[in-house]
């Protein structure tokens, strides 16, 4: 008989993606400021690549983006469909490192809300709670989402090494583009930010350097 897909693993793995979208769809949905918003990364890359913008927009913005997400979610079609390794502690790391990654996103998000709606000094930036510890820690629990879809891979089959692509390419994204990006843009209209870059890193929750 052919070994069949542990449902138990199916079951935890889906419900924790279906956590994870409606996280994003709820974050999006609450900050949302009708179709004449964009984000200013977006209006930034009009700004700089002038009529060469229809290529980024098309490659940078939608395309790439997407082969992102599906190189991502590779680690779900051997979790979910061909691999036959029973249950075990694999799936239980995980499912932490899955649910710890929801969990900072959806607290760093709130936080973050709380923030912009109750400050008044267009100086300050946000250096409490979760922000304490590290700069980004949304990306944080982003890039721990993704390298949990991994470890249930890995899980259902140790030969699905190759799908950690997937997550080394979205950390490499975060890493290399999204968090310099945000840096650059909050030290040019927020120069007290420098200093905290210097005391805080960008996503390793340790204590501050003096």
């Amino acid at each position: 008989a052919v070994p069949e897909v542990d449902t138990v693993r199916q079951a935890l793995a889906m419900t924790l993606v279906c956590a994870w979208g409606a996280r994003l769809t709820w974050n999006w949905a609450r900050g949302w400021g009708g179709l004449d918003h964009e984000d200013w990364r977006y209006v930034d890359l009009q700004r700089k690549t002038g009529r060469w913008w229809w290529l980024v927009s098309f490659s940078g913005i939608h395309l790439f983006p997407t082969v992102m997400v599906y190189l991502g979610c590779l680690p779900l079609i051997i979790a979910l469909g061909t691999g036959t390794r029973p249950l075990g502690w694999l799936d239980a790391v995980a499912a932490l490192v899955t649910a710890t990654g929801i969990l900072l996103e959806a607290t760093a998000d709130q936080q973050l809300r709380r923030f912009v709606q109750t400050n008044t000094d267009p100086q300050r930036f946000l250096t409490s709670g979760l922000w304490a510890y590290c700069r980004h820690p949304n990306y944080l629990g982003e890039i721990l989402f993704w390298w949990g879809l991994f470890l249930f891979a890995l899980a259902a089959d140790p030969t699905a090494w190759w799908t950690a692509i997937g997550a080394l390419s979205i950390t490499e994204l975060f890493v290399f583009i999204s968090i310099p990006m945000i840096d650059q843009r909050m030290v040019t209209r927020r120069p007290a930010y420098a200093k905290h870059m210097a005391q805080a890193y960008a996503l390793i929750p340790l204590k501050r350097r003096s």
